[in-house]
């Protein structure tokens, strides 16, 4: 089977006869050789092939960590420690491009996914990865989703492109706090390219999703949880770049509500500049979301179920209404535009739990919203398996490039898996043998691991 991918960065052609569908051993096995060999000539240098190989086999593989050395045991127990050096020289020294190999892993997996259905949105997201000790690239005292909490941490902005039967990561960069980025000495210590400079998340997102455009990737929407969507330029930014969005936001962001909007300019009294700066003034002021949404009388709440669960059907009571944002609109010359802003306020609780703003069509129907706005959980899938299946936070070094190489071959892992849907629940059994496993070694202990005598 010969499967071939012409690479060009973000662009990427695959071709050949991919057929991710035919059951058996035998055949995902056969499959799974094609999708590397499809994927492999992005790698830059033919001598990269085979660790490339073993690394995504060493991924897909069973066992509690997907770091190097117990990777290497699993795929050759007879010659551990060359096995090590090798994966571990292809995942931390060798200088193969990020960007081209996701390139690649999209363009052969996008089109499968978009069998089932166009792609429906960009979704942005990041995700934290506990880590002790202060020399691994990025780590620093912040939020980390894994554990709910503030520890120290490593964490990834990614950007996915989904539909209802699945999704898949196409960008994902490290996020670097202003102290790392302002550090030459600890940069230089972990290998940071002299281009990467301190942005915010949304930042990083946006650029994202610039790319992803450049690139050719469609989408009808983007979404994003209140961590982005609070930040009003990065709204605009997702505006400019020509998308719409239905973004989280807070129950404290300020709203003009439906039917109001600011001041005009004040007239001019023919002294002075005149202003052109729309108004508020003590009377005429804009609102707190929340209490909007407490305000809006009962015939705007309606229940609305948008997809099945693992249980059953997912439902909750919805309000949507159209706003104009006013934060710092008293700087414009012009109210913003009017967009959605979608309420869940569910049964039995005393208020309103979740706010998006959306900037969908007016005549959009409020189910469609609501379907929407929720279809965000497929990223939260993604981290899921990304992190308990292919050990996306496994990964042990302390460099910049390792620690995206890492992540960039969890993420062509997964689109295997994707690719392989009988392998996937509720699809199929989850025990399906996708590459040959090995027995470890007898007596056979990863360095740094307790003595079990």
């Amino acid at each position: 089977m010969m499967v071939s991918c012409a690479t060009s960065s973000w662009h990427i052609r695959c071709r050949g006869p991919f057929h991710p569908n035919k059951s058996g051993r035998r055949g995902s096995e056969s499959r799974f050789s094609a999708y590397v060999e499809a994927l492999s000539s992005a790698l830059g240098h033919a001598d990269r092939a085979a660790p490339f190989h073993s690394y995504c086999a060493g991924l897909l593989l069973p066992g509690d960590r997907k770091s190097v050395e117990p990777m290497a045991a699993r795929l050759q127990p007879g010659r551990v420690q060359a096995a090590h050096q090798s994966l571990h020289h292809f995942v931390a020294k060798s200088d193969w491009s990020d960007d081209t190999v996701l390139a690649a892993v999209r363009a052969c997996v996008l089109p499968l996914i978009a069998k089932r259905g166009p792609i429906r949105a960009l979704i942005i997201d990041d995700t934290g990865m506990p880590k002790k000790g202060r020399h691994s690239v990025g780590v620093a005292r912040q939020y980390c989703g894994q554990l709910g909490k503030q520890d120290n941490c490593q964490v990834a902005v990614s950007l996915s492109a989904a539909n209802d039967h699945a999704s898949l990561p196409v960008s994902y960069r490290l996020y670097l706090p202003r102290d790392w980025a302002d550090d030459p000495e600890r940069r230089a210590a972990a290998g940071v390219p002299d281009e990467i400079v301190f942005q915010t998340k949304p930042q990083i997102a946006l650029d994202q999703l610039r790319a992803a455009v450049v690139a050719g990737v469609q989408a009808e929407t983007v979404l994003a949880d209140a961590g982005y969507g609070n930040d009003t330029d990065f709204r605009d930014g997702i505006t400019e770049i020509g998308l719409p969005y239905v973004v989280g936001i807070t129950s404290t962001t300020s709203l003009w509500p439906p039917g109001k909007e600011p001041l005009p300019p004040k007239p001019w009294a023919g002294q002075g500049r005149p202003t052109s700066a729309i108004r508020r003034d003590a009377a005429h002021q804009p609102v707190p979301a929340r209490h909007m949404a407490m305000e809006l009388p009962k015939s705007a709440w309606r229940q609305v179920t948008w997809r099945e669960g693992t249980n059953t059907k997912l439902t909750s009571r919805f309000a949507a209404v159209r706003v104009r944002p006013a934060h710092r609109d008293y700087q414009r010359s012009t109210p913003r535009p009017e967009e959605w802003c979608l309420i869940e306020w569910p049964a039995g609780e005393a208020e309103p739990t979740k706010y998006w703003l959306s900037t969908l069509p007016a005549t959009i129907r409020k189910t469609a919203l609501v379907n929407t706005a929720k279809l965000r959980w497929r990223i939260e899938r993604d981290y899921q398996d990304l992190k308990q299946e292919l050990g996306l936070g496994h990964y042990e070094g302390r460099g910049w490039r390792g620690f995206h190489h890492h992540a960039t071959m969890c993420i062509a892992a997964y689109g295997f898996l994707i690719s392989e849907t009988e392998a996937i629940p509720p699809s199929g059994p989850r025990n399906t043998i996708l590459v040959k496993e090995h027995p470890l070694p007898a007596g056979y202990r990863p360095r740094g691991s307790p003595d079990p005598a």
